[in-house]
């Protein structure tokens, strides 16, 4: 009989043999979605030939989108990424993950720390726990090195992973935010041209707030580090990491060579003042902050300006703020040229009509009850797609909201259970695992059979979260 190291390493090497590199996933995609699209979609009258042409004229153009969910979108990634890794490599941050690391003595305890604190700050806000999660697996894994002591390093790179399947039930849920807003909904149904009467905003007591959301939101934080303790408790697939820890040459700057200009690089006057100053500006922006949600202003924008603040302080001086750059930038060359791919598919579902067809497939069999667990899985389909939270929701929210009021469904839990199946589909879809890859140095195959573990407790958690609420 098989040992279970012997059952593990089977299921990693199965893993490696069907998936290639994400830069191929997000190619092989686009050519599936493409061809669903031309046979699915195509208008009667119309050519194949100069259908095919129309929609890779789409595609081409989504490459280059520059609306806020294009590449204005994938720069603000990249900047998150790497500020947050430039602010991990700040002497003060370091200490304080090292704080965290020492509770971290074997992969079950790591998987325990690294999954409950990506899951918290992803509740906060999904940027945060991702760069949070990235991180702190990525410390484990150096730390381990170090020793020379063994480690499940895809084990924990999954739990900083799982915190993208919780992030839309948090404070910063597309879905959930967006229809809080007063006049949104009512808005967005317009502009598709759905006309009829709809609610000016949903509370953010009926959604984020509800007793379903925060039930299920106290399930995950219990049960996702669990299992994945449980499965580390078995010792599977664990070796010493092999990768070189990065670290800063943190050598005192000789202040007898520094001449002319280059003591304003070197002054930390000007380093730790200019951080300041941008700290002192976000407070301001979030203490002015007007919106629905009180914790609205925590935004891509805010995050990145609040950690280039507090990067510059802690650095101290523009030299060592740019070193810790020259290291951090090599993580987001996946999102560099992976993320135009996926904007090209959600351009072709979106001027083709195919992100329609495929969920009315779905929600054209519902009644008022089943509804809500059927979007919940045609949203897990759609995130396949369309990765983005936000995006989805723009594109498939006005097709909820119709269901909903053609049939008297529940609609702050349909929104609720689209928001769970966006999430869900995250632990299968590599988009979202680029930015963690890119910082652990972990491959696809080695994460992928943690990640599919921690879909398999989350579709059980939301799928019975629907039904018994």
């Amino acid at each position: 009989m098989s040992t279970h190291n012997e059952k593990s390493e089977r299921i990693i090497r199965i893993f490696k043999r069907i998936l290639p590199s994400p830069l191929t996933i997000a190619i092989l995609l686009s050519i599936f979605t493409l061809l669903l699209a031309q046979f699915l979609t195509k208008p009667e009258g119309v050519s194949h030939g100069s259908y095919f042409v129309e929609l890779v004229t789409s595609w081409e153009s989504g490459l280059w989108d520059s609306s806020g969910g294009g590449l204005y979108f994938a720069f603000q990634m990249m900047l998150i990424l790497v500020l947050g890794h430039v602010l991990a490599l700040t002497p003060a941050i370091d200490k304080l993950i090292q704080a965290l690391l020492n509770y971290c003595t074997t992969t079950a305890n790591s998987a325990v720390v690294v999954a409950l604190g990506s899951i918290s700050l992803g509740l906060i806000n999904w940027g945060l726990g991702l760069i949070f999660g990235a991180i702190i697996a990525r410390k484990v894994g150096e730390k381990f090195a170090k020793l020379n002591k063994p480690l499940n390093y895809g084990l924990i790179g999954g739990a900083g992973y799982a915190t993208m399947m919780t992030w839309h039930m948090g404070l910063s849920g597309s879905a959930t935010t967006k229809s809080m807003e007063s006049g949104y909904i009512q808005g967005m149904m317009d502009n598709a041209g759905i006309p009829g009467d709809y609610p000016d905003f949903i509370p953010f007591e009926a959604t984020i707030g509800s007793t379903m959301n925060i039930v299920l939101i106290i399930v995950c934080l219990v049960l996702i580090p669990l299992t994945l303790y449980l499965v580390a408790k078995r010792k599977k697939n664990e070796s010493v990491p092999v990768f070189k820890s990065i670290e800063l040459d943190v050598e005192e700057d000789n202040e007898e060579q520094i001449q002319g200009a280059e003591r304003i690089d070197y002054s930390k006057f000007f380093g730790i003042g200019l951080g300041s100053a941008f700290l002192i500006f976000a407070v301001y922006k979030a203490v002015t902050y007007s919106g629905v949600s009180s914790l609205g202003f925590i935004h891509l924008n805010f995050i990145n300006f609040t950690f280039l603040g507090l990067a510059l302080i802690l650095h101290k001086n523009i030299v060592h703020f740019s070193n810790a750059l020259q290291v951090a930038v090599g993580d987001v060359s996946g999102i560099l040229i992976q993320f135009p791919f996926y904007f090209g598919i959600l351009a072709i579902m979106s001027s083709s009509g195919l992100i329609t067809l495929l969920s009315d497939s779905i929600t054209s069999v519902a009644n008022a009850y089943t509804l809500p667990e059927l979007t919940y899985l045609s949203a897990g389909v759609v995130n396949f797609f369309i990765p983005s939270g936000g995006g989805q929701w723009a594109v498939q929210g006005p097709i909820i909201i119709e269901s909903v009021q053609r049939i008297g469904a529940d609609l702050p839990k349909s929104i609720l259970a689209m928001a769970y199946g966006d999430q869900l589909t995250n632990m299968l879809q590599p988009f979202w695992a680029l930015p963690l890859l890119g910082i652990t140095k972990l491959k696809p195959h080695q994460l992928l059979p943690y990640s599919f573990l921690v879909f398999l407790v989350g579709l059980i958690i939301f799928g019975v979260g629907l039904l018994v609420f």
